[in-house]
């Protein structure tokens, strides 16, 4: 970094480090559009409450099939299963499955194998991403064949391709949410035959609930039919309602529709689907509702309506607009002729029924809309069945009364309005939760922030747009407010197994009344294969003399009761977890005054070991990960932007996008809860403010800066034979290694080069492990096909959308993105002792990328390889920075180091 460019960052913040923050809440940039986006964009949640993610959810088959089924390419979390609406006539269910062939764990363990030669084991499941609800209906009178439906699926019990299926865990009592009459009448039917319980929903709030869901969530949903002609419509979701919504059932229900659960019953009718189905029955004989429709195609209503043209000699009606073949009565030339019921075609009979129901409906329904000065209005329920006639008659209706200004209109799950708004009841995923990614115009990176405004080249409105940037200051504050208590008797590891200290699985370097050294979750070490000389290879780049474990034995010391405190919220803030936090601190004291009496009483020590020794402290107080509630936060935050940063940088050529990549992973790097500076900075602003004035720190040239001759291996003396595989070790979660090393990754990937990530394999501070990063990289994935080939080919996710979307189903094999765990617990990490996966994986790789100071400045910034290697990092301590080049706190390293 240049000299002139290396002032601390707090100067530029100010005293209290809240402009930014005030900008967000009054400056008139932030509109409420914006707000709205970042409150309903993707992200995954703090909470372990399974989430319904309608990020590209699509329709799936072809625009002209009825009751299709939705794909939800982007969903991860398992959900309910089932919902069912049971009326008079027919029971309405909808289902959700994943549909993949391989377990998430079989497919893992084969990916892993093919590519590293060796099995990854004692992780659980890895994501799979995609699903799919499906839209069956039965007969009310048929119930059976509506239960033998369910046990066969087993969806009662979450279906036959459920994690909970496969391992045999089988709930004891099984909930299943319903609306309709049938959830009371039937109710003891289910219990008997399914063993499960019927939950009730009120069937108005189900039915406006399922209409929103549709209409917000899914395109090509909403269409107008009119004289046979079907066009799809556009709903814009900021000026939806209010709107007219029509159920025909068995009754008519007309509800006017205000917002999400804001609704009145305005009118209805009792002349409806029950009444066609009724009469229908009594006067042809058919057996179904659907044969019933099916004679209405083959009818000609004129043997048995009066029309206008009867009544005028076959001429229209012009001056009031009828015209001749417009209905004048139905059933009307009945009365003159003298014939028995059994002399009129049936299906001339269906024809004219449908005819005087639907245009009964339609006219009801317009006048409705009039009277509460509505222009459009939404017909659902099992009545129209996508009947072309049907919709045709209520459409002419709506449009001859209103003249033209009111609009019919229908949906493709018209149907099933109501089970979908049960589905959507459960409390796992209610409507307010949907998460539905909002695209927005995008910003360049860096552009300057003035007066709550982005000012550089626009590229739409300002007022109405909002960047990525945006995002992340909304979210900021959210990052650093107080860390939230844990669930008690948590692992802390997001559902992985939780670690052990003890047996011979533990590294011991030195003392006998402490293991000092890293944790590993794997019995095997390994020696690092690309170091170029492992005899004399010393991970520590400085060596701990007495003045300087001084300085760091003060460091550590003020740390610490942040650091309990964490540890203990993590815990849950238990009585036990405040006992063992005391006893960690105790012990951790202890440690560190008898190394002050006697710096060699565990053997040679630097300052990894230093940090080794806390990390390996707390957890033998049983503390997995004092900051997991800090790395979800920060997680959440990032994630919600990135798919607005990978837009924004494919819109630069190849050149521009690399040298923003690495400024973003330096920039990315001051996100690191083990630096005191950066922690001081969370408390003076928000992330936002700091990422901001961090980016405006990158402008070359850097204190080292070898980017130009890795940007000519990049991109000239590579661009025919690109790397073949390149180990990245990542450091911190959130935007360090969301907005930072996965861009860049993605990068690599594009170039055709095979990237494995390689992370701790044990918690310490907010450094990101293997175990956390492929649910990190399934969110990336969601909003980005280049991560999500990759990941898929590696073997961190199943993608359940493999082969049924038609933009996967003919993509060329992509090249695998993989992660493995480098056997450390620490911040630092030292290359003689790895994990055997490592190891492993390092055997065919041609580059190396050690990101953060812990990786390649406490350690390895000396260190040699044997193939090319780069070391990213932003030196977070100023005494670290004047020791190694004379510089200053939040200088930036770029070294690169070819082999020939």
């Amino acid at each position: 970094m240049a000299a002139n460019n290396s002032g601390p960052i707090q100067e530029e913040l100010g005293e209290g480090g809240t402009g930014v923050k005030r900008e967000a809440e009054e400056g008139e940039g932030t509109s409420s559009s914006a707000a709205q986006a970042t409150a309903t964009a993707m992200l995954p949640r703090s909470s372990s409450r399974p989430q319904l993610d309608l990020s590209g959810a699509a329709i799936h088959g072809t625009l002209e099939e009825r009751d299709p089924t939705i794909l939800l390419p982007n969903q991860s979390d398992d959900i309910s299963h089932l919902a069912l609406d049971i009326g008079g006539s027919l029971i309405k269910l909808i289902y959700f499955s994943r549909h993949a062939e391989l377990s998430t764990e079989d497919k893992r363990k084969i990916s892993t194998k093919r590519r590293l030669g060796m099995f990854n084991g004692g992780r659980r499941s890895y994501p799979i991403l995609g699903g799919r609800l499906h839209f069956v209906k039965f007969e009310t009178e048929k119930l059976n064949e509506c239960l033998d439906f369910i046990s066969s699926k087993q969806l009662h019990r979450g279906g036959v391709d459920s994690p909970s299926w496969r391992s045999g865990a089988q709930p004891d009592d099984i909930v299943i949410k319903a609306t309709g009459g049938g959830a009371y009448k039937y109710a003891d039917l289910f219990k008997e035959r399914l063993g499960v319980s019927l939950e009730k929903e009120d069937e108005m709030d189900c039915l406006v609930a399922g209409a929103n869901f549709l209409l917000k969530a899914i395109r090509h949903e909403a269409f107008t039919h009119m004289d046979g002609h079907k066009e799809y419509v556009q709903i814009d979701q900021n000026d939806l309602f209010p709107f007219l919504l029509v159920n025909i059932g068995s009754g008519v229900s007309i509800i006017k529709v205000d917002g999400h659960g804001k609704f009145q019953r305005v009118s209805g009718t009792n002349v409806g689907g029950g009444t066609y189905w009724g009469l229908g029955r009594l006067m042809t004989k058919c057996k179904s509702f659907d044969e019933l429709l099916e004679l209405s195609q083959r009818g000609d209503n004129s043997t048995i309506d009066m029309l206008v043209g009867d009544i005028y000699g076959g001429l229209d009606y012009s001056k009031i607009g009828l015209s001749a073949s417009t209905i004048a009565s139905s059933f009307g030339k009945t009365i003159s002729e003298n014939k028995e019921l059994s002399d009129y075609r049936p299906e001339d009979i269906s024809l004219s029924l449908l005819r005087m129901i639907s245009y009964n409906i339609g006219q009801i329904s317009y006048l409705n809309a009039l009277r509460y000065g509505l222009k459009r209005i939404f017909f659902g329920g099992f009545f129209i069945r996508g009947h072309a006639y049907t919709m045709d008659t209520i459409s002419f209706a709506v449009n001859f009364w209103s003249k033209g200004e009111a609009q019919a209109m229908f949906l493709r799950h018209e149907g099933f309005l109501g089970a979908l708004g049960a589905f959507m009841s459960y409390e796992k995923h209610g409507l307010d939760d949907l998460r539905i990614h909002h695209l927005v115009e995008r910003f360049p990176m860096g552009a300057p922030y003035v007066g709550g405004k982005i000012h550089g080249p626009p590229l739409g409105d300002l007022n109405e747009k909002i960047s990525w940037m945006e995002k992340f200051v909304q979210k900021g504050t959210q990052i650093i407010a107080p860390v939230p208590m844990g669930v008690p008797a948590t692992t802390g590891m997001g559902g992985f197994e939780r670690p052990t200290s003890k047996g011979d699985i533990l590294r011991s370097d030195a003392s006998a009344a402490l293991n000092v050294g890293v944790l590993h979750l794997v019995p095997t070490l390994d020696v690092f294969p690309l170091l170029e000389d492992p005899k004399t290879y010393e991970p520590n780049t400085i060596d701990l003399d007495q003045d300087e474990f001084k300085y760091w034995f003060k460091i550590l010391s003020d740390h610490l009761p942040d650091l309990v405190d964490k540890a203990v919220a993590s815990e849950g803030g238990t009585d036990d977890a405040k006992r063992r936090g005391d006893a960690f601190s105790h012990a951790f004291s202890a440690h560190l005054a008898r190394l002050m009496e006697e710096p060699a009483a565990y053997g040679k020590f630097g300052l990894a070991n230093l940090l080794e020794l806390r990390e390996e402290c707390l957890r033998e107080f049983q503390f997995v990960d004092a900051y997991i509630s800090i790395k979800q936060r920060e997680n959440e935050a990032s994630l919600a932007v990135l798919p607005d940063l990978l837009m924004e940088l494919d819109s630069m050529n190849e050149e521009a996008r690399l040298l923003a990549l690495i400024e973003g992973v330096l920039a990315a790097n001051i996100f690191d809860w083990g630096s005191r500076a950066c922690v001081e900075l969370y408390h003076k602003g928000t992330i936002i403010e700091i990422y901001r004035m961090s980016r405006k720190k990158m402008q070359r040239p850097w204190r080292i800066d070898d980017f130009d001759m890795f940007k000519k291996r990049m991109l000239t003396d590579r661009k025919d034979q690109p790397y073949k595989r390149a180990l990245l070790f990542v450091d911190n979660s959130g935007a360090d290694v969301v907005l930072g090393m996965l861009p860049l990754a993605r990068e690599l990937l594009r170039h055709g080069t095979e990237v494995v990530l390689v992370a701790n394999s044990l918690p310490a501070l907010n450094d990101v492990t293997a175990n956390e990063l492929p649910e990190i990289i399934a969110e990336a994935s969601k909003h980005c096909g280049i991560l999500r080939k990759a990941a898929e080919a590696g073997g961190l996710l199943v993608d359940a959308m493999a082969g049924i979307q038609d933009d996967l189903k003919d993509a060329p094999e992509s090249v695998p993105l993989m992660v493995v765990e480098n056997g450390c617990g620490s911040p630092c990490i030292d290359f003689r002792q790895v994990s055997s996966e490592l190891a492993a994986a390092a055997k065919d790789a041609d580059l190396l990328i050690l990101e953060g100071m812990g990786r390649s400045l406490h350690t390895n910034l000396n260190a040699r390889f044997k193939c090319d290697a780069l070391k990213l990092a932003m030196v977070k301590n100023q005494r670290l920075a004047e020791k190694l080049f004379n510089g200053n706190i939040y200088d930036c390293i770029c070294k690169f180091e070819p082999v020939s």
